[in-house]
């Protein structure tokens, strides 16, 4: 007996085997025509009946299909005898492994198939291009049987404790209160949002922080879907060469691939800046551009930032009379998530303050552009803040909007330095922070001049002192 008929005959007489394989099979892993429908009618009745079907059942459900021929209906009812046959039972265990190398196998195979059937098409009846082969081969090469159905609080109690004391794997700042804030890093499948006004320094933030990447070794992917790849690239180059940007035009280009040339021995690390046109593209596309960069440059990120969320576009909807923008933000974010859990790895996005939030110089949650939905996906998002104070001392004050990794309300508010020349941030000393209320008790706004914090007269506010 195949293997084919070997699973099928469990699939009728084995519980627990049907149980752990058959979410994981499908019909066209069967070649022969009459094993295809007999696991049809096995797949149905189980999810139907939430029981194991008898040979009985399965001969009238097959007699009941008008559409099959006299050979097809007597070769199937043929096979139904042979596999419900009660002898040689094979090993359960085995049987698993096995069949989870038969669906491999054969997802593989028809994914190479389906890929020439694509390359091929000669009468141009292919509805999918070249491009989805790489997706198509990718999901064949990750079938696998995850026999993994929840965790038991008593008896993984063990396994729990365990988790509670591994060094989980984060991508680390380069700014001491943002690495105390998130316990040192961004963890993998997480969505992190920088919520700022327009000219704060949203793509400033993201632009260092992909440099800071970069110099410990760490491969970057930057999605910019507002400026050009150059002009991204540009702000990194004066940041990782501590030259201005203004003074980049002016150096001679000897000199210019010598810094280069340094900071490529400084790191293992690579950076790709993709830029898309303005809300034109989806996670779909990025999809793509990640499997692209692994099978041309043998390049996988270890994070990902996108420049910036309300710009991208929905893969799920599309605007329009029955879509709200709160509904098409939220399903941005969602998509985006989905990403970095699908990939493993964090994403940085930003987002804009409303009008009011943009002067308001105590941003809250509720300041969210266009959809408050964003905010209930992130997993950690932060405001930027600038008042003249603060520009004057070349300073932006952090706060904390929403951490599931920290205590939200324990440094709530910080300052970091800012140089908009070099497109850098760096840490202030500890003196700079002592007039910030960090302690999340006190609610009331430090300088504000919205309509709603008046009471910032009270407080006499001089500004930060480095």
């Amino acid at each position: 007996m195949n293997l084919e008929k070997k699973i099928l005959k469990h699939l009728i007489l084995d519980e627990e085997y049907t149980r752990k394989v058959l979410p994981f099979i499908k019909n066209e892993y069967f070649s022969d025509s009459s094993e295809k429908l007999l696991f049809d009618q096995v797949s149905s009745y189980v999810m139907k009946y939430n029981s194991m079907p008898t040979k009985e059942a399965l001969v009238i459900e097959v007699d009941k299909k008008i559409n099959l021929t006299d050979e097809q209906h007597k070769k199937t009812l043929e096979l139904i005898n042979e596999v419900t046959e009660v002898n040689d039972i094979a090993d359960s265990k085995w049987l698993v492994d096995a069949t989870e190398g038969f669906c491999q196998e054969k997802a593989i195979y028809n994914g190479i198939m389906q890929s020439i059937q694509i390359l091929d098409n000669k009468n141009g009846k292919q509805t999918l291009d070249k491009g989805a082969i790489p997706a198509i081969l990718s999901d064949a090469l990750a079938v696998s049987f995850d026999h993994h159905i929840g965790h038991d609080f008593i008896d993984d109690a063990e396994s729990r404790f365990d988790f509670y004391h591994k060094v989980e794997k984060r991508i680390p700042f380069d700014l001491d209160y943002l690495n105390r804030i998130t316990k040192n890093g961004l963890p993998p499948k997480s969505l992190n949002i920088v919520l700022a006004g327009t000219g704060v320094g949203k793509s400033l933030f993201m632009c260092h922080c992909a440099a800071a990447n970069l110099s410990i070794g760490k491969n970057v992917l930057y999605i910019t879907l507002e400026m050009a790849e150059e002009r991204i690239a540009e702000r990194i180059d004066a940041n990782l060469m501590n030259v201005e940007v203004d003074r980049l035009v002016g150096i001679p280009k000897d000199t210019y691939m010598t810094k280069v040339d340094r900071i490529r021995e400084k790191t293992s690390g690579r950076l790709i800046i993709k830029e898309y046109p303005t809300a034109s593209a989806n996670v779909q596309h990025f999809k793509h551009l990640l499997n692209d960069l692994k099978l041309k440059r043998q390049f996988m990120p270890d994070i990902i930032y996108v420049d910036y969320l309300n710009i991208c576009a929905s893969a799920r909807m599309k605007m329009g009379n029955s879509v709200n923008s709160y509904t098409y933000i939220k399903s941005i974010a969602e998509e985006l998530r989905g990403l970095a859990v699908e990939f493993n790895l964090p994403i940085v996005s930003a987002t804009q303050t409303t009008r009011g939030g943009y002067q308001n110089t105590d941003v809250e949650l509720t300041d969210t552009s266009e959809s408050f939905g964003l905010p209930a996906t992130a997993d950690l998002m932060f405001a930027l803040i600038s008042t003249e104070e603060l520009e004057d001392l070349n300073q932006i004050m952090v706060k904390q909007l929403k951490n599931r990794y920290n205590d939200p309300t324990t440094n709530k508010r910080f300052v970091i330095g800012v140089d908009r020349a070099k497109m850098r941030l760096y840490d202030v000393e500890q003196s700079a922070q002592g007039d910030i209320s960090d302690s999340g008790q006190d609610d009331e706004p430090m300088f504000d001049k919205s309509d709603f914090g008046r009471r910032e007269k009270q407080r006499n506010f001089e500004g930060f002192k480095i």
